[in-house]
């Protein structure tokens, strides 16, 4: 069975955007859409308006959580950076969901489905999330249909830590997992963040496990194709 790649971005900021632009222009040569990670609170501006308009080029958008810089009044985990929605009961994740539709709402950004920071939702985040009418979840080892409970299970490929002294390692570790993944079929998922894009040879990497999935028969999809309803948000 063909495998289908699955794209992401995360870390779109105004001095990341040029190089986001630039991946976008390398996927669309190869025709291999992109699923954008976006944080609610991020606001109108440049960002925003790249995104809608990678939006009406057919790409995906998953909200990747509200405002990454305010702590959860909840215990957090920590991974580096601190995950919004690690540890949150039912009730918190609620409010942050409400935030994070008024946001969306202000900003005309539709979404496709969630994607919490550092891929960790608690079980009370994903209650929350049907109470919202979200269809999808994708979490670190697997991507969620909030609807009928299906669990497509698969691992999101990313570069690890961020010590140079790996760095050739991390890049053959991630080309090889996706050559792995897209011989078995089912899902291939590689996911970077916009920070990453500045090293040339995590970026070329990152283009190498794209190409190496598509010359194993994998074909490019979104995180929102998975999902045939989409989000429709309740209050």
């Amino acid at each position: 069975m063909d495998a289908r790649l699955l794209v992401s971005l995360s870390g779109v900021t105004t001095r990341t955007l040029h190089r986001c632009a630039d991946l976008a222009a390398e996927l669309d040569r190869r025709r291999v859409p992109l699923s954008v990670l976006y944080a609610a609170r991020t606001g109108e501006g440049p960002v925003t308006e790249w995104v809608r308009t990678r939006r009406t080029r057919g790409d995906s958008v998953l909200l990747h959580g509200y405002d990454h810089q305010i702590p959860p009044t909840h215990r957090a985990v920590y991974l580096g950076k601190r995950a919004e929605f690690a540890a949150l009961p039912a009730h918190e994740a609620r409010l942050r969901l409400i935030a994070a539709k008024a946001a969306l709402d202000a900003n005309g950004m539709a979404v496709d489905g969630f994607a919490p920071p550092r891929w960790i939702a608690s079980e009370g985040t994903l209650q929350a999330l049907r109470e919202h009418g979200f269809t999808l979840c994708a979490d670190l080892a697997s991507v969620r249909d909030l609807v009928s409970g299906d669990v497509q299970r698969a691992r999101v490929q990313e570069f690890g830590g961020p010590s140079h002294r790996t760095e050739t390692v991390r890049c053959f570790a991630l080309v090889l997992a996706a050559a792995r993944a897209a011989r078995r079929g089912g899902l291939v998922r590689l996911g970077i963040d916009a920070a990453d894009l500045a090293r040339p040879g995590l970026r070329q990497a990152f283009l190498d496990a794209v190409d190496v999935s598509l010359e194993n028969r994998a074909f490019g999809t979104t995180y929102g194709s998975l999902s045939r309803t989409r989000v429709k948000l309740s209050g």
